[in-house]
């Protein structure tokens, strides 16, 4: 199947021709530029705000590395601009490479996307049944500094059976989350992601502060972390922004065009071939020694959670550390 040309926006409106022409797109879930059930329409904003925690990336890269990202909402290109990488990112969501150029190029502030509105609904309802998870209640947990009584706090007022309750009927296989993302998401929820999603919350707050953790303030309260930067800061340093489908980008590319990749739910939804064909574009275009970070919503594999735990964002299963190139891969 012809997939999405990679071309740059930069020369030309692809996501618009895309549309006009119907373009055929690829098989992933995220060619629909929608994560709703319904019709599909125009590609959607459906991240306001990314949801990595790019000091794992900055910790495991070289310093001045020829990097692949997501572009997405953009946080992650501007961090790793910044840090003084060469940074090229991709997105196959006209919608959300337009959004992406224009915070980091314009200076645009962060909108609303898809994601924020589902995980705000959730929070309504929390607010309004449990008097701990109102506005007021969690900036109070929020400005907190000490995990351990963070975890205290999590574990013995939060973390209650109102809300465990809540968390089943939204988030389990057949609750509300599942019954509003298209089909090819659906199967991205792990089972019980009730427990799972609880769980990975409080692991986070036992280790990080959350009065310096941007991502606990916009998952839990939906807010910026008071002092937080409001606009992306890339140090100066261009981002290429390029439209496209990642593995045909990686395909596409002159063997060794990178020294690292980064890619989050890029498998999760795709099937076994997808992950085969992905792998082998990345030791494609990814020079031997060099890094790809890997991040999956999915319950841990064999290879197990790797640094999802360092990861403040609070959602992921597993963060993957892989040299490339090595015998069957090194991971940590």
């Amino acid at each position: 199947m012809r997939l999405l040309r990679t071309v740059d926006t930069r020369a030309t409106n692809p996501g618009d021709a895309a549309i006009r022409t119907g373009t055929p797109r690829t098989g992933t879930p995220w060619s629909a530029g929608s994560l709703l059930a319904g019709p599909t329409g125009q590609p959607r904003l459906l991240f306001g705000r990314m949801y990595e925690d790019p000091a794992v990336e900055l910790a495991a890269f070289p310093s001045g590395a020829r990097v692949l990202c997501i572009a997405s909402a953009g946080d992650t290109a501007a961090a790793l601009a910044a840090a003084g990488h060469e940074v090229t990112a991709l997105d196959l969501n006209p919608a959300q490479l337009a959004y992406a150029r224009a915070r980091l190029e314009g200076g645009a502030p962060a909108l609303t996307g898809t994601a924020e509105r589902l995980t705000a609904a959730g929070r309504r309802t929390a607010g309004t049944l449990l008097p701990a998870w109102r506005p007021d209640a969690l900036e109070r947990f929020l400005r907190l500094d000490d995990p351990a009584e963070q975890r205290r706090h999590w574990d013995s007022v939060l973390n209650g059976p109102g809300l465990r309750l809540l968390a089943g009927a939204g988030l389990r296989p057949a609750g509300a989350l599942a019954a509003a993302l298209r089909p090819g998401f659906r199967c991205v929820v792990p089972r019980s992601f009730d427990t799972v999603l609880l769980h990975r919350i409080a692991r986070t707050v036992s280790r990080h502060p959350n009065a310096a953790n941007d991502w606990a303030w916009r998952l839990l309260l939906g807010r910026e972390r008071p002092g937080a930067a409001t606009v992306l800061d890339t140090g100066g340093n261009a981002v290429r922004l390029v439209f496209g489908e990642v593995v045909e980008h990686l395909e596409r590319s002159a063997a060794d065009s990178y020294d690292a990749v980064t890619l989050s739910n890029v498998l999760d939804g795709p099937g076994p071939a997808f992950a085969r064909r992905l792998r082998a574009a990345v030791e494609h275009a990814v020079r031997p020694g060099g890094t790809a970070v890997l991040r999956s919503l999915r319950e841990p594999g064999p290879a197990g959670p790797g640094q999802a735990a360092e990861d403040r964002s609070m959602i992921w299963g597993s963060v993957r550390v892989v040299r490339i190139g090595t015998a069957g891969g090194s991971t940590r």
